[in-house]
């Protein structure tokens, strides 16, 4: 009747103005995102688009559960300093070469960042690269003046004040030092974000589309679990990491192989730079029973991810558990894991005895305590997930998704390619000023709605434009690895500007062509699935 007809629209109204709202706080920061990603529980019900209790279940998902047990992972790793024992192992194996020490910040960045936040690793990492350097830059111009000391030997006056020559000689080795630093802060903030995209707890965006997914399309099979990400993001990082090394190596340190890989003159300089690395490693001390225990339940824990749906074979959770039902998922692995945190001591336990002061000995502190916790977890991104988890369910509710996907159908006549690569430069475009998860909360729902309008395959678009969400690498203020690199002073937004331009075009390129070879293959990304072909029925 015209009355439901004129409700239906006046839902859809509703909805698409407390989207709009949404967007414009996140996109201008007028209020905290938390607190913007609340907005849902408020105007929903008042909206008549959902039941309040039905708004407020969306902010507790497995997806959350699932993200707040990575960040438990890698507070323990952060709190006992596991991530810079392994940070500057790992340095200590690849050595001072210029384009080797690039290399190596990149690939420990990288690396960290895919377990712990991008954030924490960038933190860490910039002062070690920036001490390394400063040394090698100490120790070139310590030569200079042992040179001028051997020519005073001879018989020769040294001059006091400074010779046109040597003027010419420090302000040429300042420059190629700055240079080398830019280079080097940017590669380790980069390679943060790139890291990033490998894991699925790795930055936030990759559990939204997770969330996204599951609750879009409940009858997915699991496509996306933790090992079908890494399976399709852990060979993209690689390339881009490489494409990003060699696109930075071009632009500071240029391409003479003898200068990057030999450096060939300054033996010294290698071996003090090597020194303050080994000083810095020599401080932590011999790993304790807390970094050995962590490093245990690190390793268990990525090894019941990668076993529990593997794909190619029946996985332990199939085979224990869900044999009729998920009842087990990666959320699960994640928070059990993350419990024996608060009951694994963080000290080899004794049996009874005595202190020094006759006082009966306490059971040791454990890995993790709350207080920890509640100081270090960014309890502010579950809020902001879970909005807009909120957001995506009443776009299903109230009929908006369906409208938004009638009014996209036209773009069928558009080859896929074209669809994805222009998205993907889209996200990547407004990601620049915007935040990564705020971009993927707004994006993903209408996507898939887009993709089941056009018959595409959901994946095709919302897969590529998750990733492109984390590739900010224009301006200080598009991420806090950013932000933290450009804090240092060296750098300039121009620098920046420059050198990530041509990261984000790289970017883009290389998701499409993982996208098209064996994204392809492993989703089966050229049909449309049936768990796809959902039906939103608006009720008034």
């Amino acid at each position: 009747s015209a009355l439901m007809l004129l409700a239906v629209c006046q839902m859809i109204a509703s909805c698409g103005y407390v989207i709009i709202l949404t967007a414009v706080y996140w996109c201008t920061e007028c209020m905290p995102l938390a607190v913007t990603g609340l907005l849902p529980v408020i105007l929903f019900p008042m909206m008549g688009i959902m039941e309040s209790s039905e708004v407020c279940t969306q902010y507790m998902k497995d997806s959350n559960m699932l993200f707040v047990g990575g960040l438990l992972m890698a507070t323990a790793v952060e709190h006992w300093n596991l991530h810079k024992r392994i940070a500057l192992r790992v340095l200590l194996l690849v050595g001072v070469k210029p384009a080797l020490l690039m290399m190596g910040f990149m690939g420990t960045t990288a690396f960290l960042s895919m377990w712990i936040g991008n954030t924490a690793s960038t933190a860490m990492m910039l002062p070690i690269s920036n001490a390394v350097l400063k040394q090698l830059c100490d120790t070139e111009a310590q030569a200079e003046e042992r040179e001028v000391d051997l020519i005073s030997l001879r018989g020769q006056e040294p001059e006091v004040e400074e010779s046109p020559e040597a003027r010419e000689r420090r302000l040429k080795r300042e420059a190629k030092y700055l240079k080398l630093d830019k280079g080097m802060s940017l590669s380790v903030c980069y390679s943060a974000s790139i890291g990033g995209t490998a894991t699925l707890t790795g930055t936030a965006p990759n559990l939204i589309l997770k969330g996204q997914v599951d609750e879009l399309f409940p009858g997915n099979g699991d496509i996306i679990n933790f090992a079908s990400w890494f399976g399709f993001s852990f060979p993209n990082m690689v390339l881009m990491l490489i494409i990003s090394w060699l696109w930075l190596q071009f632009m500071y340190l240029g391409c003479n192989m003898k200068k990057l890989f030999g450096c060939g003159t300054n033996k010294d300089g290698d071996k003090e730079a090597y020194r303050v690395i080994k000083n810095e490693y020599k401080k932590l001390g011999s790993v304790s029973f807390a970094e050995g225990c962590i490093l245990v339940l690190f390793v268990l824990l990525v090894l019941l991810w990668f076993t529990r749906e593997p794909g190619f074979m029946p996985g332990w959770a199939a085979v224990l558990f869900n044999k009729d039902k998920p009842y087990v998922t990666d959320g699960t692995v994640a928070m059990l894991m993350s419990t024996l945190f608060f009951v694994i001591p963080s000290q080899l336990p004794r049996c009874g005895g005595y202190s020094e002061d006759g006082m009966p000995l306490k059971a040791p502190p454990t890995l993790l305590n709350w207080d920890v916790v509640h100081k270090k977890m960014p309890w502010n991104i579950l809020l902001l997930v879970g909005g807009g988890f909120a957001l995506a369910r009443g776009s299903e509710t109230s009929g908006l998704s369906q409208w938004l996907g009638e009014s996209l159908a036209p773009l069928q006549s558009i080859p896929p390619v074209a669809i994805s690569f222009l998205l993907s430069l889209l996200i990547a475009t407004f990601t620049e000023c915007s935040s990564n998860v705020a971009t993927t909360t707004l994006f993903l729902p209408i996507l898939a709605s887009m993709a089941v309008a056009i018959k595409l395959h959901p994946l095709y678009v919302m897969l590529p434009c998750t990733i492109c969400a984390s590739l900010a690498f224009m301006l200080p203020v598009a991420t806090p690895p950013n932000a933290i690199a450009f804090s240092y002073g060296n750098l300039k937004v121009m620098d920046m500007a420059k050198a990530g331009f041509v990261l984000n075009i790289i970017g883009v390129i290389t998701i499409n062509i993982a996208l098209n070879t064996w994204g392809t293959a492993m989703f089966n990304l050229n049909t449309f699935p049936d768990w796809a072909n959902v039906t939103t029925i608006p009720t008034p």
